[in-house]
């Protein structure tokens, strides 16, 4: 019943911000739904940024992986927060203020705008829509499916019971209010998320103690206490260091995390946003604790995904174990409703624009609200027909795929403009690289998006060039009277 009561009051809430969200949106155009107005403040920007990077992966993936690997992936995770950090000091101002030049209300528009006009920039905003929205649906899926193993266990209710649920809820918060919504939701979400975080490294250090903890890892597996390789990222521990530039490639490429960019108000100093983006990403860097503190005492699970969960049953009291779920399903939701808002954009917003389709203001925010809808219940669908594949490993392959995608198209053109040839392009092969690596051979986790990068940033440069040069050489010379 308590776990009822905290889902219902926590639910009002939510749903109280999205309405009023929408009606402080005041304008009748769709960028309050797209970005938000541009109107997020430094708090605001950090802790959704922080929120939707920090997901379902971290407090279910990490633990598992935690759990299945061993210590390595508590190392692993801290290089999230500089990633990020770097990602808002270097590289949020320049796509804010190119994107408000160019009127860009969306990734994909951008994209287009920055590489061709007429109907070949049509065609890259349609087809990078259509990348984001197969590639972060897989995304969301996993997420789905982290919250049906998570609510599942805390109301007594069935996987599929449980993320139809949730799904319900992130589906009505979102559709109403935008990208507003999903910031001031994401805003409040954060602050019970770190708190979650902070008890598991209280229990962990205080309650239990570490040498404890890496007595008990040590005598199941020395490799537990003491990785000697680095999986699941690379055959060495140095792998590791992978996860820097994978999570800033992440917030920089990845149009659910980099669209907070355009979002932010103008005005706004980017190294007051870094600066709460630091103190609440370290603050979440524990999670992976939970899963050491399973392993150590609970080595024969199901699934290693349950990590958390049996965490939550046995490393805490029942009144804190269901605060804490409450706050990690913050976490899920967070990631989802910003997954739901940028697909469903790309569907009803870029796929749009690209078949040269204006309707008025009622009729798309409409059609806005309704993709949300499709969005959130296909995932649904998606997730129950899921093979068991562990979540933080469907969440790189979605995440990993897109980023290698769009990484010439996106991060490449921020130091060098290339045209739209290389751009379609370096989009396949980004794409293709990606999603070869990491379906059809044993690679890292990390290396596989890290080459489909190169091989997007090689295309995107190498056949830009080449189409320039072959188009001088092909104009006439005029001749002299």
């Amino acid at each position: 019943m308590l776990n009822w009561i905290l889902l219902g009051v926590s639910a009002a809430i939510l749903i109280g911000l999205s309405l009023y969200s929408m009606r402080a949106a005041g304008d009748k155009e769709e960028s309050g739904f797209l970005v938000a107005n541009n109107s997020l403040g430094p708090f605001v920007a950090a802790a959704t940024l922080i929120a939707t990077g920090y997901s379902g992966f971290v407090f279910i993936g990490s633990p598992g992986v935690a759990y299945e690997y061993g210590s390595l992936e508590l190392f692993a995770n801290v290089f999230y927060t500089p990633a990020f950090l770097i990602a808002t000091l270097f590289f949020a101002n320049f796509l804010r203020r190119k994107a408000t030049s160019l009127g860009s209300r969306t990734m994909p528009e951008y994209i287009a705008q920055t590489h061709a006009g007429g109907r070949a920039g049509r065609w890259l905003q349609g087809v990078t829509a259509i990348i984001i929205v197969l590639l972060l649906s897989v995304f969301l899926i996993s997420q789905v499916k982290a919250i049906g193993l998570l609510v599942s266990s805390w109301l007594g209710v069935s996987t599929t019971t449980g993320a139809l649920l949730i799904t319900l809820l992130v589906i009505g918060y979102t559709m109403f209010g935008g990208l507003r919504a999903v910031a001031w939701t994401d805003a409040l979400m954060v602050l019970g998320m770190v708190l979650g975080s902070c008890v598991i490294a209280y229990v962990v250090f205080v309650q239990v103690g570490l040498g404890e903890l890496i007595g008990r890892l040590d005598a199941q597996n020395p490799e537990l206490a003491n990785p000697t390789t680095g999986a699941p990222y690379g055959d060495s521990t140095a792998s590791a260091f992978l996860l820097l530039p994978y999570a800033f490639l992440w917030a920089a490429a990845l149009p659910f995390m980099s669209v907070r960019f355009l979002a932010i108000k103008q005005g706004v100093s980017m190294a007051r946003v870094g600066i709460w983006v630091a103190v609440l990403g370290l603050a979440l860097n524990f999670t992976p604790l939970a899963g050491l503190y399973a392993k150590a005492y609970f080595p024969a699970l199901e699934s290693p995904d349950m990590a958390m969960p049996t965490f939550l049953e046995h490393g805490v009291g029942p009144l804190m174990s269901s605060v804490m779920t409450l706050f990690i399903l913050f976490a899920m939701k967070s990631t989802a409703n910003s997954l739901m808002h940028t697909v469903s954009t790309a569907l009803s917003y870029d796929l749009r624009s690209a078949l040269g389709k204006q309707e008025g203001f009622t009729t798309t925010m409409t059609f806005n609200r309704l993709m949300v809808l499709a969005v959130g219940i296909g995932a649904f669908v998606g997730m129950a027909y899921l093979p068991p594949v562990m979540i933080l490993w469907l969440g790189i392959l979605g995440n990993g795929t897109l980023m290698a995608s769009l990484f010439g198209v996106s991060l490449c053109s921020t130091f060098w403009q290339g045209n739209a040839l290389g751009a379609f392009t370096s989009i396949a092969a980004g794409f293709g690289v990606s999603a070869y690596l990491l379906l059809g051979t044993d690679l890292g986790w990390v290396q596989g998006p890290l080459y489909g990068c190169l091989a997007s940033a090689a295309c995107y440069v190498g056949v830009s060039l080449a189409t320039r040069r072959a188009a001088r050489a092909s104009t006439p010379v005029p001749e002299r009277s």
